[in-house]
């Protein structure tokens, strides 16, 4: 634990710096919401670069916003199930896309994240807590929800907050871990998508998103 401490201080500044690019809803249009989102659909089982670097080919060429099935899959190069992916894309824009104009702001209540995620988990084909959550952090509403994705599950088992890394999680199941995540950060008084970001730096050497 005190190791974990002592990295969090070196790295404290870069993680604030992180998560003050993210806190940029309210300034986002609602073209950038969606292409997070898109973002965020595309991680599972992917690395985060390459995803990133896809939906930016997808935004520049105006793909992501009007382009077809298969102009979509060819831009998902090193994305792991590009099939899947690319349809859960399109049922997103079906989505978000109401005659001609993305409309994304609407179904996010900053007041209410619980329910948002919810929303999200409910409707948005391809994604569950973790996505869900991603997102939200991403546009900087995620301060109190977990993305347990696998470099953060490593790490709760690591420090013994998880005894086994689920290979599938049921709703119940995210939640506890995430309970326990959240007691465990505010006993190290990190906060929780500051205590994230660290997990993930550990693991890939970087902070990115």
């Amino acid at each position: 634990m005190k190791d974990l401490v002592l990295e969090y201080k070196k790295k404290k500044y870069i993680i604030k710096e992180r998560l003050k690019d993210f806190s940029r809803f309210k300034e986002s249009c609602d073209k950038e919401l969606f292409s997070e989102l898109c973002f965020c659909l595309l991680t599972p089982q992917s690395k985060a670069t390459v995803c990133d670097n896809a939906i930016k080919e997808l935004k520049n060429t105006g793909h992501l916003f009007k382009g077809n099935k298969q102009t979509i899959k060819s831009k998902l190069r090193g994305v792991r199930f590009p099939n899947n992916k690319t349809d859960y894309l399109l049922c997103a824009r079906r989505l978000f896309k109401i005659k001609k104009i993305f409309d994304v702001k609407n179904k996010i209540n900053s007041y209410d994240i619980p329910k948002t995620r919810e929303w999200l988990v409910k409707h948005v084909k391809g994604m569950g807590y973790k996505e869900a959550s991603h997102f939200l952090r991403n546009i900087g509403l995620g301060e109190d929800v977990a993305i347990l994705d696998t470099h953060i599950l490593k790490n709760l088992k690591k420090i013994g907050i998880i005894k086994n890394i689920p290979k599938s999680m049921t709703k119940k199941q995210y939640f506890d871990i995430e309970n326990r995540m959240r007691r465990f950060s505010k006993k190290i008084n990190i906060p929780l998508n500051e205590l994230d970001l660290l997990f993930w730096s550990k693991e890939t050497g970087f902070v990115f998103k």
